[in-house]
């Protein structure tokens, strides 16, 4: 079986489950049981059938057992954890993956005394006595640290912990000594082998962690607990201890802080291939333009002074003028950047093919100067390194992966290149921790944002940048639509605001479908005309015209934003292909709005939809004699002209567009002109330069050409001419 069979047979066999559909599970699960030759499974799938016969028999006969829903309940249980291992007996035999491969190499090299080894990882911190030499030390840390990591990969393919896994697992994580970034490695592990294997016990770990008071374990246990619950919402119903464990969590004001950051955490991931495009194709090339002028014009030393203004070098302005909207680009990066958006993704992408990345597991390694990777890379004695390291260790806006590219990046630098790039990243680090320590104070929670974002970057690089990324389904292709699913969607929307947060994310990072599900769930319990306006636009924006029109109706019974309101009514009025009603509201918007040129190019738009034209024409002088610059009124003028027989008036204007940026339609429309002038030779002319690589193809042109014939013949072209003129168009494009 190829990976994708197994994939769906599993999923199609867990939504019968979720559904409550035994009889099409229990075939779908024999039946793949028994055409793998997986006998082992064979008297527990008997077993549970035959069970679930006798409940059936004794529910047709009227038996009454109070505690059949608890059976039946339990029974479901029993088939998805069946379910899960005939699963992943399949993945062992058939899956190509590397995370599969890696397991078949690691079942023998299971840890056997699992407490001993945790309890020997624990006693190294509390030796009496240190290495005595700098090289002993860094062996003694290696060594640890390998072992850390087999640990590691210990839980991440462990299907179900044992409960003496669990306690010392806990115990682990529980620690005063253990380095909370192994702790926090451990984390991912578990989120990890509960993503390829559901157990309960891996879930109440992850509670566990969240409860310590450690921020960068906690908000990795969170991140963890929200992929898992999105991956088995469907399960969670079966399973009242995890889903009560979260109904606890839920009364804490904090946890519903962190859930909400995470969330909209989640849902910034999906703009960073967006982001790292303009980053590319605007930021970039203006870069280049100014940088070979960069060193000239800013003395760069004197940036690193220390009574430099706050304010902007007066030398920028020189350098951004070629330039000028790169400053404001820049600008609004940089609070991107602030906000949380990855805007270094593609910086670092092409940094991760040291050594280090070769080790699976160092992609979820959480950055400590410390590691022995980077004291086998960088002389950590070294001052300089020394200060470096700790001004990377604090850097907010760098997630852990890009910490350990930086250090790599650098080992080859000089000595007082290094030393350079420390003061200045020393010095921007100052400034952001008394900003943090002010924002702290203002935003409680945003070191804990700051941890839980780096993670999310973490996990975004590994999805979108491990070699073998495919052998692993990436997570930030999820839709995480969290307000839709069972635990979680039924936390977030007894809490209004939190819910309207989110919605509002989702809003201003135009994701409409998205905001318009949870607008719609706000407006059952309190109806707004903002709501309403929000829930149309999103229909607008998604083309549902007739849902977004309802939505603005009922808007306009409120006093908000009429003259805004209107338009939109008028809006979807006309692509609903209903342009008199579309006038009706444009012209009522006109009375509140008279100055509005963008209104009255509507209204002579639905004039021309309507056939009106010389009323269309009307709207189009006048907002032409208002704003003589205005350009986009040239073509309904030169339209309108020729369909009500100015045909002077027409040239004229086409000729206009013709002279500055004709499109395809344009050198069409001359050519009908010009025909209807009795200028056939022109006519040919224009309409051969409609039909180009860019412009229509025959075909196209054709089509466009039968809708319009019916406009020539009122002009006075001869019916008979049509064929003769086509025919030598033909001629013309062949040469």
């Amino acid at each position: 079986m190829t990976e994708q069979e197994i994939k769906n047979r599993y999923a199609e066999i867990c939504n019968n489950l979720a559904a409550r559909r035994l009889k099409p599970a229990f075939d779908l699960l024999g039946k793949l049981i028994s055409e793998n030759g997986l006998g082992v499974y064979n008297d527990e799938y008997h077993n549970l059938e035959e069970t679930y016969h006798f409940m059936l028999k004794y529910t047709v006969e009227g038996i009454q057992d109070p505690e059949r829903q608890k059976v039946y309940r339990k029974l479901i249980v029993s088939v998805f954890e069946l379910t899960d291992l005939v699963n992943e007996a399949l993945r062992m035999r058939f899956s190509p993956s590397v995370e599969y491969e890696k397991k078949r190499i690691f079942k023998d090299t299971f840890i056997p005394d699992f407490s001993n080894y945790l309890a020997e990882l624990e006693n190294f911190y509390m030796l009496d006595e240190a290495p005595s030499d700098e090289a002993a030390s860094l062996e003694a840390a290696q060594n640890h640290q390998q072992k850390v990591r087999r640990l590691f990969y210990h839980v991440w393919f462990r299907d179900k912990l044992t409960s003496e896994e669990e306690e010392a697992l806990r115990t682990f994580l529980m620690s005063p000594v253990v380095l909370v970034a192994y702790k926090s490695f451990m984390v991912t592990a578990l989120t990890l082998s509960l993503q390829r294997f559901f157990d309960k016990k891996k879930f109440t770990l992850l509670f566990d962690a969240y409860d310590l008071e450690e921020a960068e374990t906690g908000q990795r246990a969170l991140v963890g607990l929200l992929i898992n619950f999105y991956k088995y919402d469907e399960r969670m119903p079966f399973y009242p201890a995890v889903t009560g464990r979260l109904k606890i969590l839920n009364e804490n004001p904090e946890f519903k802080r962190n859930l909400e950051r995470i969330i909209v955490q989640f849902i910034r991931s999906k703009e960073t291939e967006k982001l790292q495009q303009r980053i590319r194709d605007e930021i970039l090339p203006e870069m280049i333009k100014i940088s070979p002028n960069l060193k000239d014009k800013i003395n760069l030393d004197s940036l690193m002074e220390e009574g430099l203004s706050e304010d902007r070098n007066p030398d920028w302005e020189e350098i951004f003028k070629d330039s000028p909207e790169l400053m404001d680009k820049m600008e609004e990066f940089s609070e991107l950047q602030m906000e949380g958006a990855d805007v270094f993704m593609g910086s670092f992408a092409m940094l991760k093919s040291f050594p280090f990345y070769a080790e699976m597991g160092n992609w979820f390694m959480p950055f400590f100067p410390e590691n022995p990777e980077i004291s086998s890379a960088l002389d950590v004695t070294d001052e300089i390194n020394i200060q470096l390291m700790e001004a990377i260790r604090r850097a907010p806006i760098l997630c852990n992966s890009d910490k350990y590219s930086f250090c790599f990046s650098i080992q080859s630098l000089p000595n007082e290149n290094r030393e350079f790039m420390t003061q200045g990243i020393k010095a921007e680090m100052d400034q952001l921790k008394e900003l943090e320590h002010d924002e702290e104070l203002t935003q409680p929670g945003r070191m804990a944002e700051f941890i839980s974002n780096q993670y999310i970057q973490d996990l975004y690089r590994f999805y979108k940048l491990f070699p073998r990324r495919g052998d692993f389904e990436d997570i930030f292709n999820w839709r995480f639509d969290f307000y839709n699913t069972i635990a979680l969607g039924d936390i977030l929307k007894e809490d209004p605001k939190v819910l309207k947060n989110i919605a509002e994310y989702y809003f201003a990072k135009n994701h409409f479908q998205e905001a318009s599900e949870i607008f719609e769930h706000l407006l059952e319990q309190k109806k707004t005309g903002e709501l309403y306006q929000k829930t149309a636009f999103c229909y607008q924006k998604t083309g549902d015209f007739e849902k977004a029109l309802e939505g603005y109706l009922k808007a306009d019974l409120y006093d908000i934003n009429k003259i805004w309101n209107l338009k939109k009514i008028a809006l979807c009025y006309r692509n609903l292909k209903q342009p008199a009603k579309a006038l009706e509201y444009y012209q009522a918007a006109e009375k509140m709005d008279p100055e509005s040129l963008n209104n009255l190019l509507n209204i002579g738009h639905c004039f021309l939809e309507l056939d009106e034209f010389d009323e269309a024409l009307k709207c189009y002088f006048k907002v032409e004699y208002l704003a003589p610059g205005n350009k986009k009124v040239w073509r309904p003028i030169a339209w309108c002209s020729f369909l009500t027989g100015k045909k002077e008036q027409a040239e004229k204007y086409f000729l206009k567009l013709v002279e500055d940026a004709p499109n395809k339609h344009d050198f069409m429309n001359m050519g009908h002109v010009q025909w209807s002038l009795g200028s056939r030779k022109e006519a040919l002319d224009y309409y051969q330069k409609s039909i180009s690589k860019d412009g229509f193809s025959e075909t196209e042109f054709l089509e466009v050409f039968e809708e319009d014939l019916f406009h020539l013949l009122d002009q006075g072209v001869d019916k008979d001419d049509v064929p003769i003129m086509l025919d030598q168009l033909r001629y013309f494009l062949e040469e």
